[in-house]
């Protein structure tokens, strides 16, 4: 899963971005005279910086320092903005003629239109600024200023400074905001707001001591801290009560149902098709990909087995998986053994020559921050497009805190085939790769604005595209752990869409994801939990990655001996994170 810096900001941001002037209906005439005076080139880049006014925070997660030392307070006024902005911004983009813009500049165009839109159906119609707790946590900005190199220490020291002010008003603002929450996000709001000490820590202190703040800065300094830490105490403290009240009382259900899930899917996702229609492609799919495992599982029967195999092909499947899956590294050298795979795929990358890597881009794998833990196993945190040459992180959960038991139902589920595929993923040429490429290109809108889908859908390719080139030899095994793995893809459409609009229980849905998808109790749990706290995003996986290996090999018939992989990768790359069907237009009109 990519988790990048900037969905997390957009996560963060939109209950209450703050900053922008309104505007009434009476400047729509002065509106339309300054876009006549302005080329599209113009109005994005403004409409960009007027955006960063809006929210330092955003810019700060992009790589754009404006304003590091302002915390946004996500109240009401704070909303009013926001729709504000949203309103004179569409005001000035439906001022451009659709057809007198270039191909590139209509795609920046929808990417504008769809995230305005986005801004203001969050605030207005789906409002999880009231019921969803965990979407309140400082701590992200303030660890990209102190942990990220990217001034003098001291000049960061003073940007945590000045930000520290607004803390408790923004935790007072917070629980102003909400309103029957769910259970599920409050409790996670809880864990994730306790994670906020490895960030406001005894070690940020001592920097401060260290640093050449002035005593009258330093003596500040603390006195806000100690506010600070007392404000995200005081936090938890009321979203403990609140979680004894809402399992006495009763909560609203995490479940969003169609009508919003259908609105969430078209704003998020951008595939051209309904999630409904989505959901039925899954459905189809599934099939599918449970006979090219049976097909492997037969061939390796007798390599694993001297019994004979079941006449039931899923149990046949799930037992020869059961049996490769005791193949698995030792639980504490999880995170060691993710650093040691990465070069090997940068060789087996630059060796068969499928994508131009950067070595001057770092990978930095790490241990999954505190404050981040408890929504996935594994996650990219990549640099905006105003710092890309800051490092990448891959996020990594060791498994200490897990018991003995969980510990290795994770470790079955990632086993030995399955670990390298997540790294692929992850990494190279997966989501690392992808947002090297992003960070490059030309245009900001696309690079700042990116598209899940085709984030999630070019790392779920290049799983597929390693293997058709080679990597594991061929080996039957791996590719039976990479259908395995697809399967969990295609599944990700059907559980939550499912959970979320058709009502499926927990115990379905773990029966689905073990017996269908032929997870681990462990992974399926978790999955459970992430379709709890989210909506939509599982989908991403699936739509984009149909589309990508769709789109290529249309374009590979179309090109006939003239396709190159390459070529084709890069090309692909070198929009951004548009959506797949706006890249589709740009490489078909070359």
């Amino acid at each position: 899963m990519k988790k990048s810096a900037i969905s997390l900001a957009i996560v963060l941001s939109l209950a209450g971005l703050a900053g922008c002037q309104s505007h009434s209906s009476q400047t729509k005439p002065v509106v339309a005279a300054e876009v006549k005076a302005q080329s599209f080139e113009q109005f994005s880049a403004s409409f960009i910086d007027s955006l960063w006014e809006l929210s330092p925070t955003w810019a700060l997660y992009s790589g754009k320092h404006v304003n590091d030392g302002y915390l946004e307070i996500p109240d009401a006024a704070g909303r009013a903005k926001t729709l504000a902005f949203v309103k004179a911004q569409q005001a000035k983009l439906t001022q451009f003629e659709q057809k007198s813009l270039t191909p590139n500049e209509l795609i920046d165009y929808h990417l504008i239109d769809n995230l305005l839109g986005s801004m203001a159906w969050e605030i207005d119609s789906f409002k999880s600024w009231q019921w969803d707790p965990s979407s309140y946590n400082v701590s992200g900005g303030f660890a990209q200023i102190i942990n990220e190199n990217f001034a003098p220490l001291d000049d960061r020291l003073r940007s945590v400074l000045a930000r520290l002010e607004n803390v408790p008003a923004y935790y007072a603002a917070a629980q102003a905001n909400i309103s029957k929450p769910t259970l599920e996000h409050t409790e996670l709001a809880v864990m994730q707001n306790q994670g906020a000490f490895s960030v406001f820590s005894d070690d940020l202190l001592k920097q401060v001591a260290d640093s050449g703040l002035t005593a009258t800065e330093k003596a500040l300094f603390n006195t806000r801290f100690d506010a600070a830490t007392a404000a995200i105490n005081g936090h938890i403290a009321w979203l403990d009560k609140l979680v004894v009240q809402l399992k006495k009382d009763g909560a609203r259900s995490f479940r969003i149902g169609e009508e919003l899930y259908e609105q969430k899917f078209a704003f998020d996702i951008q595939a051209g098709m309904t999630a409904k229609q989505l959901y039925q492609k899954a459905v189809a799919d599934k099939d599918r990909v449970q006979g090219e495992m049976a097909k492997i599982t037969d061939k390796l029967w007798p390599k694993y087995f001297t019994t004979a195999k079941p006449a039931d092909s899923k149990l046949a499947i799930r037992q020869l998986i059961d049996k490769l899956s005791t193949q698995h590294v030792q639980r504490d050298e999880f995170v060691n053994e993710v650093r040691k795979q990465i070069p090997e795929l940068i060789e087996f990358v630059n060796k068969k020559n499928l994508v131009t890597l950067d070595p001057k881009k770092p990978l930095v794998v790490r241990e999954t921050p505190e404050y981040m833990r408890g929504y996935a196993g594994a996650s990219i945190s990549a640099p905006g497009p105003y710092d890309i040459s800051g490092n990448t992180y891959y996020n990594v959960t060791p498994l200490d805190g897990m018991s003995d038991a969980s510990a290795e139902s994770y470790l079955r589920e990632y086993n030995h085939w399955i670990l390298q595929i997540l790294n692929i993923h992850e990494a190279i040429p997966g989501h690392y790769t992808q947002l090297v490429y992003s960070n490059q290109s030309p245009s900001l809108v696309k690079s700042l604005f990116g598209n899940g889908a085709m984030v999630e859908g070019w790392a779920v390719y290049t799983e597929r595209m390693m293997l058709e080139e080679g990597y594991g030899n061929f080996e039957p095994e791996m590719w039976l752990m990479y259908y395995k793995w697809n399967l969990r893809v295609i599944c990700n459409t059907i559980l939550d869409y499912s959970i979320h609009v058709k009502g499926m229980t927990e115990e379905q849905a773990i029966a689905l994801m073990m017996n269908e998808a032929f997870q681990q109790q462990a992974e399926a749990e978790g999955k459970w939990r992430r379709a709890t706290l989210s909506q939509v995003q599982l989908t991403s996986y699936y739509s984009g990655y149909r589309e990508i290996y769709d789109f290529r090999d249309e374009y590979k018939k179309a090109q006939g001996k003239d396709f190159d992989l390459k070529t084709f990768h890069e090309q692909f790359l070198s929009y951004g994170s548009a959506p797949v069907k706006y890249i589709r237009q740009l490489m078909q009109n070359k």
